[in-house]
C-alpha cells in the first residue's frame, strides 16, 4: 500500500476515503450499508468517512426515494473528477504490485483476502 498511500497523500484523501470513492464511483448511488460492504469497511467507520467526504464536498446525500428513512450517496463531480484525475496512477500501481508478485501470487493473495474478507471474525474457533 506505500505506493498507493503516497498517491492518495497527495490528492488529500485516505486509503478508506478513497475505496468508498471508488465504490460509489463504479457502483453509482448507494445506501451506506451497502457501501460498508463494498469497501470492507464497519458502518460506525464509514459514517465518519461520508461525513469527511461531504465536508471536501466529494460526495452528497440524500433521501432515498424508495424509503425516505435511509439515505443514498452518491459521488459529486469534484469526487468524480478526483478519482478519474488519479485513477490511472492507481491502476499503475496496481499493474506493478501485480507484477512484482507475479500473476499466481497475486491471484492467490486476492483470494485470501476475498476469504478473509467473507470469514465470521466473531465466529467461535473450528
Amino acid at each position: 500500500m506505500g505506493p498507493i498511500r503516497g498517491m492518495l497523500v497527495d490528492v488529500g484523501v485516505t486509503e478508506q476515503q478513497w475505496r468508498v470513492l471508488r465504490v460509489l464511483h463504479e457502483a453509482g448511488a448507494l445506501d451506506p450499508t451497502r457501501i460498508a460492504e463494498r469497501a470492507c469497511l464497519l458502518l460506525p467507520s464509514l459514517t465518519r468517512i461520508l461525513q469527511k467526504l461531504e465536508e471536501k464536498g466529494l460526495i452528497a446525500r440524500a433521501p432515498d426515494p424508495g424509503d425516505r428513512r435511509r439515505q443514498s450517496i452518491r459521488v459529486t463531480q469534484a469526487g468524480a473528477r478526483l478519482i478519474e484525475a488519479n485513477l490511472a496512477t492507481s491502476q499503475a500501481l496496481t499493474r506493478q504490485i501485480r507484477a512484482r508478485l507475479g500473476h499466481e501470487k497475486y491471484e492467490a493473495l486476492l483470494e485470501l483476502l476475498h476469504e478473509l474478507d467473507a470469514t465470521d471474525l466473531n465466529a467461535p474457533d473450528r
